[in-house]
């Protein structure tokens, strides 16, 4: 009976969906075109050649070269194994949810096992350091000063989340003593155990990489036109307004937060938590790239709850004499 009402609940949902899409579709067509507006400007560019040149890296032994060089930092700082490296350095660059694209990566591999990967995923949530400092200060909240601040504090966190769980899941074997020579073999071994033309390997990298973020589009369409319905509908102010629009959306949050008639420091604080917790569009984006994978959500939820607190904190603590020096 249960499973029924279950049925019919979402049978009800979907319906209510379908009748608000027809009757606010101009909303809509503005949320879809929106989204679209935000794939191609910002997130394809910014992810595209990362995606393709890590699934390059992988192939070619770079794994295994910055494991060797980095396993002394990984283990000290965060109880992990040198294979994380690569991980935790290529999503400073790239940004979210790359992380869960390279920790799929190594996870079917054999690099990473889930114990690792789910502690991984925990403290490599990096927003694009060019979204924080060219979307966000410059567009949205028109200060290019604040935006070093912002990426700053919301980087720091994930260290700090990182180093609060280092003995969760922790890796109990030292490494032995960092050997460039070492690295440089590993790596040419990996090279030389390939049987793929070079060829072969680009093209299944570029299928790969369009099927991501074409997955990425789906996603943000999704919860764009979520939070278009939830706005027609629910008679909200523009504070709370912003804040739901984050948590389900993170850039309709961004953008709403630019608007609130605030002061910078609290629009600072709104913006970092907000990025830090990603939006549910960033969390179902996660959870699809690891959909046939055993690496657990729920620990990567928590640690963005933790994420948002914190780096919220930091912002708070830390803005007034962070504009002192400007």
């Amino acid at each position: 009976m249960k499973k029924i009402l279950e049925s019919i609940l979402i049978l009800i949902v979907l319906v209510c969906v379908g009748i608000e899409i027809l009757t606010e579709s101009e909303a809509i067509m503005n949320s879809v075109l929106f989204s679209f507006q935000i794939w191609y400007k910002n997130i394809f560019p910014s992810l595209f050649p990362f995606f393709v040149l890590s699934e390059l890296l992988i192939h070619y032994g770079f794994v295994e070269f910055l494991s060797e060089l980095l396993k002394g930092f990984m283990y000290r700082f965060f109880r992990m194994s040198g294979n994380a490296s690569f991980v935790f350095v290529m999503s400073m660059i790239s940004g979210f949810p790359s992380s869960a694209k390279y920790i799929r990566e190594l996870y079917l591999k054999g690099l990473l096992d889930e114990s690792e990967s789910t502690k991984l995923l925990m403290f490599t949530h990096f927003s694009n350091p060019l979204f924080i400092l060219g979307t966000v200060s410059l567009l949205f909240l028109q200060n290019k000063e604040i935006g070093l601040f912002i990426l700053l504090c919301h980087y720091i966190t994930n260290f700090i989340i990182g180093f609060l769980f280092r003995n969760w899941y922790k890796t109990k074997q030292k490494p032995e003593r960092v050997s460039l020579k070492k690295a440089i073999l590993a790596m040419h071994q990996k090279r030389m155990s390939s049987k793929k033309s070079f060829g072969s390997v680009v093209s299944k990298a570029l299928m790969n990489s369009i099927n991501t973020l074409l997955l990425i589009l789906g996603t943000v369409t999704m919860f764009l036109i979520v939070t278009t319905i939830l706005d027609h509908n629910l008679s909200l102010g523009s504070y709370y307004q912003s804040i739901l629009n984050g948590f389900v959306e993170m850039t309709q949050g961004l953008k709403y937060v630019s608007l609130l008639a605030i002061p910078l420091k609290y629009k600072s604080i709104m913006t970092v938590m907000i990025l830090s917790f990603g939006g549910l569009s960033v969390h179902m984006q996660v959870l699809s790239i690891l959909s046939d994978t055993k690496i657990k959500y729920l620990p990567f939820f928590t640690a963005r709850l933790l994420h948002a607190a914190i780096s919220g904190i930091l912002v708070s603590t830390l803005f007034d004499v962070w504009m002192m020096f400007l």
